[in-house]
């Protein structure tokens, strides 16, 4: 059959990314406790498509992601070198967006009960030169210091929204992401809470008051701690309780910046 996206194209316009976007799969990773886990990733497989050709071959992205079905270090470089090699490129490039679900204890009761955290991963392969970027994005409690200050009791909370992208020379497990995030806010949130457990997450978020600010100035502090982090960028909306705006903060770092 007739070939067309072969077709030679005397536009002579290098595309920088050419391919399929947020293609819904199932997919595995593995936890910090060596489980593999099964959720479903919207997926964007691209590729640099020469200056002399009309189209690329959207099939074939298809069947690379097939045939690689989980989402590691070692199946995101081997999805990447499969397209350069498959589509004749010296470029590639792999998105993936899924939820991540971690088992936690609630603090006095203990009972254990699932939290879902949005996880994005983006890779690249520029010839030989492979660069990986992990984004863990974690809902947390903030209540305002202000608040507490100002009032003879009670004091607004909210959720907050703490997002982590990092770019690093080792490999990073999601979890240790959501630590830094739970860690740097007035309190982690849960799914399931009884009484107890409700008095102890109150009372633990009044005591460690937290503006956005706050938030992202320990999360800052937390990450500068690690070792081997080329860049990395955090941010902190809080979708306020008594406002009719959100609260946000940004801040960058690491190695290149």
């Amino acid at each position: 059959m007739k070939d067309v996206q072969n077709q030679l194209d005397r536009r002579q316009i290098y595309l920088n990314q050419v391919g399929i976007k947020d293609f819904r799969m199932p997919m595995e990773i593995c936890n910090k406790n060596g489980e593999w886990l099964s959720t479903a990733a919207d997926i964007s497989l691209l590729v640099g498509l020469d200056a002399s050709l009309r189209g690329t071959h959207m099939s074939r992205f298809v069947d690379i992601i097939q045939e690689n079905r989980r989402m590691d270090l070692k199946h995101m470089r081997n999805i990447l070198e499969s397209i350069q090699q498959r589509l004749e490129s010296r470029s590639s490039f792999v998105r993936m967006k899924f939820d991540y679900f971690i088992e936690k204890e609630s603090p006095v009761t203990r009972l254990a009960s699932f939290i879902n955290v949005q996880v994005e991963y983006s890779a690249s392969l520029e010839g030989n030169d492979f660069e990986f970027d992990m984004k863990v994005i974690t809902p947390v409690t903030t209540l305002c210091p202000c608040s507490k200050e100002i009032s003879e009791y009670s004091a607004h909370n909210q959720r907050a929204n703490v997002s982590i992208q990092i770019r690093r020379k080792k490999f990073m497990w999601i979890e240790d992401l959501v630590e830094i995030a739970e860690q740097s806010a007035s309190s982690p949130v849960y799914s399931l809470l009884k009484r107890p457990d409700e008095k102890y997450v109150t009372e633990h978020a009044y005591d460690n008051p937290r503006f956005v600010e706050d938030v992202c100035r320990e999360a800052k502090l937390r990450v500068d701690r690690m070792r081997d982090v080329k860049e990395y960028c955090i941010e902190v909306e809080s979708l306020e309780s008594i406002h009719n705006h959100s609260a946000y903060a940004m801040v960058t770092g690491g190695e290149e910046i």
